[in-house]
């Protein structure tokens, strides 16, 4: 690398760099430090803890785990931290990138989205510069809280929708200040919390309905309604309710009102605390569908309950699953499912809706085809 003197270090010293506290990785010759990069990584963690200490050129190059972009690379090179000492080869920066770079995937120019200036889910971990982001664009600056700099920023909603739609990342995968007093643990929610608080509450809410049933196949008929009901809402709320851009107010109530509830998840995609929703939060969009329940199936309030419960564990499903398509390297047939969603962040937002399956972007004409390939 240009500019700079790197050490060398031997295989088992590289490979002793292993944990989460200290991963390197290594492309031919090439040594890199992803330490910073882990708990942020698209595939998830675990993912980059296997290849740690490894060779990782081939699992770069594997369009069956992930594709990688130029983003990728850049990341890596921003991250080289000495050169492997083989018996082949004694240490020389300029030979040893010759054969780290023979070993990449030839480049490719990707499609970059004109809307959101990406081209890849890597792109979406890739550091944003506050300073630079800033001055480029004037929106926010992520040095400061978030929600008062949306509030008193006189955006329009064109300039707002436009920006709020551009990814950043925060460094280190933490979560950048939005309230920045005491209002900010509110804001921040664990994905197990959605389960922890919300499992029991369908279980209990399942045996007071049961008790209204004659037969437990009604029960499960009732609650897997429920369950398939859920799958609908959930499209009809991404589409029409997080992201209701054509119909947001032009004013500042509204934008702020949109960057609670969905914008700042568009803005900061990777933050993990706040990919799931807070439970106050689902408490009020929760609410009236209980009410709307119980209005639709009056007749009957073990039926109507049964429905909702199937309903709310749908929503837990889809919660976990969004956390999961972020964070987690998935089994192969969550692969596509996790491509396809964020794909919806970083080249399309106007399309695929769907979260926990496609079906009704099929169904209603906004499916979104992830024609961009990455290197």
């Amino acid at each position: 690398m240009p500019g700079r003197t790197l050490p060398t270090l031997t295989k088992a010293e590289v490979e002793s760099h292993n944990t989460v506290k200290s991963c390197y990785v290594t492309i031919g010759a090439n040594v890199y430090d992803v330490t910073d990069f882990v708990e942020s990584h698209p595939g998830g963690a675990d993912l980059v803890l296997d290849y740690a200490g490894k060779d990782v050129a081939a699992i770069l190059k594997d369009e069956d785990s992930h594709t990688h972009s130029e983003s990728a690379y850049e990341i890596l090179e921003e991250s080289h931290v000495a050169f492997l000492v083989t018996e082949k080869l004694a240490p020389n920066g300029e030979v040893q990138k010759k054969i780290a770079d023979s070993q990449i995937n030839e480049k490719v120019t990707p499609y970059v989205h004109p809307r959101t200036g990406m081209s890849c889910e890597e792109d979406l971990s890739k550091d944003t510069d506050y300073t630079t982001d800033y001055k480029q664009h004037k929106f926010l600056d992520l040095n400061k809280p978030l929600l008062m700099q949306v509030w008193n920023g006189g955006f329009t909603k064109r300039f707002y929708l436009d920006q709020v739609h551009r990814p950043r990342h925060y460094k280190g995968g933490a979560s950048a200040p939005l309230f920045g007093n005491f209002l900010e643990p509110l804001s921040l929610t664990p994905w197990w919390m959605v389960p922890l608080i919300w499992l029991p509450m369908v279980g209990y809410g399942t045996y007071l309905a049961s008790q209204g049933f004659e037969s437990k196949l009604s029960l499960a008929t009732s609650w897997g309604f429920g369950l398939f009901l859920w799958t609908l809402i959930e499209y009809i709320l991404h589409r029409c309710l997080f992201h209701l851009d054509d119909y947001l107010p032009d004013n500042r109530v509204g934008i702020t009102l949109h960057f609670l509830l969905h914008g700042v998840h568009h803005y900061l995609p990777m933050d993990k605390y706040r990919l799931v929703m807070p439970p106050t939060l689902f408490l009020v969009l929760a609410t009236p569908f209980w009410k709307l329940a119980h209005t639709l199936f009056y007749w009957n309030w073990y039926l109507a309950t049964a429905i909702y419960c199937g309903g709310i564990f749908g929503y837990v499903c889809y919660d976990l699953t969004h956390y999961f398509l972020h964070h987690q390297n998935l089994p192969l047939w969550y692969k596509e499912l996790k491509k396809y969603h964020l794909a919806h962040h970083f080249l399309d937002y106007e399309l695929g809706f769907g979260v926990t399956s496609r079906f009704w972007d099929q169904v209603f004409g906004t499916e979104l085809v992830t024609v961009a390939k990455s290197s």
